[in-house]
């Protein structure tokens, strides 16, 4: 864990890197809050670290206290390869209390094998993790619980507790609902839900000629420190190259007095996220089983947290100059995740050994070794053992802080192959 002194001086360099660099540069590297591309000041200043004094940590969502139980599982279907569980596997986060005016939302759709999902008790019952997570969209099994209510049309309050996030692949209860546009889908008009007291908002992008009858990948864009959710809209670059997708860009909180970031304090930004999956699931066709991340320097941090907190959820992460600044109690104990990850080699601003400290939980969560193959583009390698479907890329090139010419489309690349 880095000491107080090693955090404030990064701390430092990202507000002296974001006073200096333009947020209208046009190259590739980038500057604080800047879009991508060189700003006149060469290397960029978005960092992820916490600011002086914060506490740093996921540690669990406040409030919220395991589930105790919830009812099980009365022969439903297994999904595809799956193995039915006796009695059901508890949700990964035990209870979750909603409110809104269209009734509760529970965070992962319908249950795995063995599980119910509890769609109007307020202390939210306990979702069942589908053992057949990976299997084709519409094959995971549901218990007797039902799907989540569709959620309120005026936001979702999040009281804090911890969420099940259980169910694996298959279809979100928005599929076939009468949602088939964004309110938040243009930039300036957000969307919001409250956390734990907090106003939280984000955009939510639909592709062109959305239809409630078909899934869709969801991909989150967490933008860097002293950026905004109006910057990461087109700074991954990603829109065009995946069209037929949903896109979720959120707005993070104020990071030690230098701009918005993802400190997630007390887990207040794993929550968040946990909070808008459960909206945009409840309105919206997804794909359980393709949903991901990415994001450059803190919003790479923050995918590196919801990879250690949420890989039961997300499919895969695409962290750029990321690290454990968003999650210090990271374990690398939890499912595995895929992983496309970049980190410059002349990077002053989050060393390149804070970018390997993270990127090997997740090589710990995927069970891979320390076998390399190259893998285009160069200079990115594959890691060899890990468990199949769960891939580890990892690209370290030669750069300062920055996104690499060849990220967006890697990225894209990667994610496509889910």
């Amino acid at each position: 864990m880095k000491s107080s002194h090693q955090l404030n001086a990064l701390l430092a360099a990202l507000a002296i890197l974001g006073g200096a660099c333009s947020s209208n540069s046009s190259g590739i590297s980038n500057g604080m809050g800047g879009g991508p591309g060189p700003g006149s000041c060469g290397a960029p200043g978005v960092g992820g670290t916490t600011g002086s004094g914060s506490s740093v940590g996921t540690g669990g969502a406040t409030g919220g206290q395991p589930s105790s139980g919830g009812a099980t599982g009365t022969g439903g279907r297994v999904g595809t390869g799956g193995t039915s569980a006796s009695g059901g596997q508890p949700g990964s986060g035990g209870t979750r209390t909603t409110s809104s005016t269209g009734g509760t939302t529970a965070l992962g759709g319908q249950p795995g094998s063995g599980g119910t999902s509890q769609s109007t008790s307020a202390t939210g019952g306990t979702a069942g993790r589908d053992a057949g997570r990976d299997a084709p969209a519409g094959t995971g099994g549901a218990g007797t619980g039902g799907g989540p209510g569709t959620g309120g049309a005026g936001g979702v309050s999040v009281d804090g507790g911890t969420t099940g996030a259980g169910g694996g692949g298959g279809a979100s209860a928005g599929c076939g609902s009468a949602n088939t546009t964004s309110p938040c889908g243009v930039k300036g008009t957000t969307c919001s839900l409250d956390v734990s007291g907090t106003s939280r908002t984000y955009y939510l992008q639909l592709p062109s000629g959305y239809s409630s009858s078909k899934q869709y990948p969801l991909i989150f864009q967490f933008h860097p420190w002293g950026g905004t959710a109006d910057q990461a809209l087109t700074m991954y670059q990603l829109n065009s190259k995946i069209p037929d997708a949903i896109y979720v860009t959120p707005q993070g909180l104020d990071a030690g007095g230098n701009g918005p970031g993802w400190a997630n304090t007390n887990g207040q930004d794993i929550a968040f996220t946990k909070g808008m999956l459960a909206d945009v699931q409840g309105k919206y066709c997804v794909d359980k089983a393709r949903i991901f991340s990415t994001g450059f320097s803190y919003g790479g941090m923050m995918s590196f947290a919801v990879g250690c907190e949420m890989s039961d959820v997300f499919r895969a992460i695409a962290p750029m100059s990321g690290s454990l600044y968003s999650d210090f109690n990271c374990k690398g104990t939890g499912p595995h995740v895929a992983m496309w990850g970049s980190h410059g080699l002349s990077d002053t601003v989050v060393p390149i050994e804070d970018g390997r400290a993270a990127r090997d939980k997740i090589l710990q969560e995927n069970h891979c070794g320390t076998t390399t193959a190259p893998v285009d583009p160069s200079p990115c390698v594959k890691y060899q053992g890990c468990d199949a479907g769960y891939d580890v890329t990892w690209c370290e090139w030669d750069g300062p802080h920055g996104i690499p010419s060849f990220g967006s489309s890697a990225i894209a690349a990667f994610l496509k192959q889910f």
